[in-house]
């Protein structure tokens, strides 16, 4: 099993910027990928970026590409998300995602490419 703990949501105003924190606890040896995914009421759960533990390799989604930057420190077992330029349609539960160790270096882009979900952090962006 791995747990995951985001950290960072809050409310802010358009333009600006956050980070979220993904901390991974348990069996995180056996984890490959840790994905971001975001979800807003009446809305499917989305993929926002993700990355592979081993390769580096990253994925974003288009619509964040060029503000959002996905990182991650090994020795911590924590992933961020960084966000910047911020918009209202940014707004939603921002949830990290961890796989059980599928993957060799591909960042998987949909929900069903995890095996353990955090519990959420909510981002609102308003002015």
């Amino acid at each position: 099993q791995v747990q995951l703990v985001e950290s960072g949501g809050g409310l802010l105003q358009p333009g600006g910027s956050l980070r979220l924190s993904c901390a991974a606890s348990g069996r995180t040896f056996s984890s490959s990928a840790i994905g971001w995914f975001r979800q807003s009421p009446g809305k499917e759960r989305e993929f926002v970026s993700g990355i592979n533990w081993t390769s580096g390799r990253s994925s974003y989604a288009d619509s964040v590409k060029g503000r959002f930057t996905i990182s991650r420190n090994n020795a911590k077992n924590t992933a961020y998300l960084q966000m910047n330029s911020l918009k209202p349609e940014d707004t939603a539960v921002y949830y990290c995602a961890a796989d059980s160790g599928r993957y060799a270096a591909l960042v998987p882009v949909t929900t069903n490419g995890y095996d353990y979900w955090g519990q959420g952090t909510q981002v609102t962006v308003s002015s």
